[in-house]
């Protein structure tokens, strides 16, 4: 896992709202999955803060957590 800053290189992906966000608008949590990699930002950023990068594997395993 790494919080390095792919800003630059996720402009392109399409990001989706989590379904844990609240609908009141303002603070949520955004997901989009990459061909190595998923990522995920807080969308109190506007988009330009850091995001989070997990890979595919990882983050399959933490969805699984989740679900339970």
């Amino acid at each position: 896992m790494s919080t390095d800053r792919y800003t630059s290189r996720t402009a392109e992906l399409d990001w989706f709202k989590s379904s844990y966000s609240g609908t009141n608008g303002g603070d949520c949590v955004e997901v989009a999955a990459g061909l190595d990699a998923v990522y995920v930002r807080d969308t109190k950023g506007a988009g330009g803060g850091p995001v989070l990068r997990v890979g595919r594997d990882e983050w399959a395993a933490f969805v699984a957590l989740t679900v339970e």
